[in-house]
């Protein structure tokens, strides 16, 4: 075996992880059926529950560094014929504790970081008996390159997580994944998992998925996996089960094609604009021929190099967002103010108001009555909302009784009678003022003085659809975003009369509905719809100057998860232009209602782009409806993105002074989970920050220097 120790500066790195959860690594033996001998199994467990994973900080690394010195004495003395490592209930390892990173300020630092995962992995990998990983739950980053180090694997079906998301954050896997993924399943499907999932908004892969690529050897049942795996472990070590290994490395040019095709994800996804997944490429391009002492140095080597990147701070600072800060909403009054929730009205049985009649029902459980003008419209939201249950049930993520019973909650009627017992009733009717203040006065003289009004409206003033009302307080935005099922946010609107009891009840509704919840000053189109009319506005005037359509989306990569224009297409040509327009009207000084789009609108066009036989282009057909102007002014990729990036930081900078939100973080927190924005940028502001937008558009950072960024002293 090749001794491995703990790098220089290990006493150091434990002291700038001061609330380090450890995961302990206790060993006990079992004894393998068939007389194969003695298996040493680690199980990996930090003392919590499957809500708080396990993470490899310092200390934890240092546990099963000791583990693993505890197993080899005895596999050389014979008393072991084989050591195994599992995790807790639900969990396996899902990586890296990052939390020290923000006070890493030296690379040497970094890159002590960096080298206590490779001595401690490849010190289990060296042991010289088989080495197996149990992979019984979640295994994201650090926890897949540890499974990665064992000699052989087995995962549950049950796993609802295998992930390498380093590119996501701004790093690569460096603790193994970019030399050992593809020489065990070939540089295209670990490139698959390494750069295509993670810059897809961190797509995850379940047990089976992860089975089929060939991370697992085999796959066993939730119910008996530990004893199925124990069983299959002492074939292996018998030689009753022999496991067959390709040799990846020998086809040099499915390598490269892989590699090639993979940075062409990289390009369109970044724009060239993170260094992190070309990082990976490299090393995987590398792997191929490298052994594995050079390999792990070269990942060594990169995650030193991104830890003291800004990129990587940035990605740390949106992930604490995502995990603590859209826990506790800045604003939201106390809990209990809030009015019990027993049974919601919904004015509308359309998409939007069906998606919220399905969640509803199968998050807080209660009766849920669908209004509309007519009996066929209630009767096609209803159904929607049975359909997709029975969806649910039939690819087994609901069982038929619980469907059953959620569907049974869900019904619908022509007349707003039934919302007379409601404590909650939220519209989602067309969007436009007049109409959704006749819905109001017609749901007020209905409904209890203590039922809460709410209003999905994604642009409309929440003050100005109060009034006419008897009891305003209320009233309050309550703003989802489409798909329903799948957007994090949510946006509560509080209107120039909403009470308290109203707001609260919008905030225990939306952690019950498990969303983020961001309080929003009252504003034309709120947090995201203003951002992104804004940025539509800017890429819809370059294209009225004579910018290209494939130009302005070009510009965009790296910044927003898809280009502006296939956003668009996927928004709805006419409900982008409805925001502009209410934009343009409350701020015409910056807001432009693009003339292009409109004439799209007017065509009844629904996408920019169509499918050709070489892939996606622009729609001949909306180019000649855009036209040409007659003294065009073109401009460059770096011209547009200039454009826009300014734009978006003089906007973000008056939402602030204007008080829309309580600081840049629900900003970023907002562009992350509305609209996708990526985690290397940090959502908004750390991009704007980095780039010198800020700066030079505003006169100032939005955050100071090491809150998503290297600290200056670095």
């Amino acid at each position: 075996m090749t001794t491995q120790t703990m790098p220089a500066g290990g006493a150091d790195l434990a002291a700038m992880f001061p609330d380090e959860v450890v995961t302990k690594c206790p060993v006990r033996d079992i004894t393998l059926p068939g007389g194969a001998g003695t298996l040493a199994l680690i199980t990996l467990d930090n003392g919590f529950d499957h809500t708080r994973p396990n993470t490899f900080g310092p200390n934890s690394l240092a546990a099963l560094r000791t583990a693993v010195e505890g197993i080899a004495a005895r596999a050389a003395a014979g008393e072991i014929v084989a050591a195994a490592v599992t995790g807790k209930p639900f969990i396996f390892a899902v990586g890296a504790d990052l939390s020290g990173v923000p006070k890493v300020t030296e690379r040497d630092q970094a890159m002590a970081i960096a080298s206590a995962g490779h001595a401690v992995f490849a010190a289990f990998s060296d042991l010289p008996v088989p080495t197996f990983a149990f992979v019984n739950g979640a295994a994201m980053g650090g926890g897949v390159e540890l499974a990665l180090a064992a000699s052989y694997r087995t995962i549950s079906a049950g796993v609802p997580a295998v992930a390498l998301p380093e590119c996501f954050l701004g790093l690569v896997p460096g603790w193994g994944g970019c030399y050992l993924l593809p020489r065990l399943v070939g540089a295209q499907k670990a490139l698959t998992v390494i750069i295509e999932n993670a810059l897809s908004q961190n797509r995850m892969l379940k047990g089976p998925q992860a089975f089929e690529l060939g991370i697992a050897d085999v796959m066993f049942e939730a119910a008996d996996f530990l004893e199925e795996s124990v069983a299959w472990a002492a074939k292996v070590v018998s030689g009753a089960v022999t496991v067959e290994r390709v040799d990846h490395t020998a086809d040099a040019a499915a390598w490269d094609e892989a590699v090639t095709a993979a940075k062409a994800v990289a390009d369109t996804k970044t724009g060239g604009m993170s260094p992190a997944p070309y990082r990976a490429l490299d090393l995987v391009a590398a792997a191929r021929t490298r052994t594995r002492a050079e390999g792990f140095a070269a990942e060594d080597d990169a995650l030193a190099d991104l830890l003291m990147g800004d990129e990587l701070r940035a990605g740390l600072y949106a992930f604490d967002l995502v995990q603590k800060r859209a826990k506790r909403p800045a604003g939201a009054p106390s809990p209990a103010l809030a009015t019990k929730v027993t049974k919601v009205g919904i004015v509308g049985a359309g998409l939007m108001a069906s998606q919220l009649a399905l969640l509803f029902a199968q998050r807080l459980e209660v009766p849920v009555v669908m209004t509309d003008l007519d009996q066929g419209r209630v009767d096609k939201g209803v159904a929607y909302v049975r359909s997709e249950l029975a969806k649910l049930a039939k690819k087994g993520r609901l069982s038929p009784d619980r469907a059953a019973r959620y569907g049974a909650l869900v019904t619908g009627s022509t007349s707003k009678a039934g919302f007379a017992d409601a404590d909650v009733v939220i519209e989602a009717v067309f969007e436009e003022m007049k109409v959704k203040k006749v819905v109001f006065a017609e749901v007020e003289a209905v409904v209890s003085p203590q039922c809460v009004l709410m209003t999905n409206t994604s642009s409309l003033s929440i003050t100005e659809m109060s009034e006419g009302l008897a009891h305003p307080g209320r009233l309050v935005g309550f703003h989802f975003f489409n798909p329903v099922a799948v957007m994090p946010l949510l946006e509560i609107i509080t209107g120039a009369h909403t009470d308290d009891t109203a707001l609260a009840t919008a905030f225990a509704m939306g952690k019950n509905l498990k969303k983020t919840c961001i309080l929003v000053k009252d504003s034309p189109s709120f947090i995201v719809n203003r951002l992104l009319g804004r940025f539509m506005a800017e890429a819809g005037k370059v294209v009225d100057e004579g910018t290209p359509i494939e130009t302005s989306d070009a510009a965009f990569a790296g910044l927003t998860p898809m280009p502006p224009f296939v956003l668009l297409g996927l928004v709805g040509p006419a409900v982008a232009l409805h925001n502009n327009e209410t934009l343009a009207r409350a701020f015409p000084d910056r807001f432009y209602v693009p003339e292009g789009i409109k004439r799209i609108v007017e065509a009844g066009r629904t996408s920019f782009y169509t499918l050709t036989a070489t892939g996606m282009a622009v729609d001949p057909a909306v180019v000649e409806l855009v036209g040409t102007p007659e003294h065009p002014t073109p401009s460059s990729v770096e011209q547009v993105r200039d454009r826009v990036l300014s734009a978006l930081a003089d906007e973000a900078r008056r939402m602030l002074d204007e008080g829309v939100v309580s600081a840049p973080m629900d900003i970023d927190l907002a562009m992350i989970t509305g609209a996708g924005f990526q985690f290397w940028n940090g959502g908004l502001t750390p991009l704007l920050d980095r780039t010198g937008v800020s700066e030079r558009v505003t006169g100032a950072r939005f955050l100071p220097p090491g809150v998503a960024s290297v600290p200056q002293s670095a």
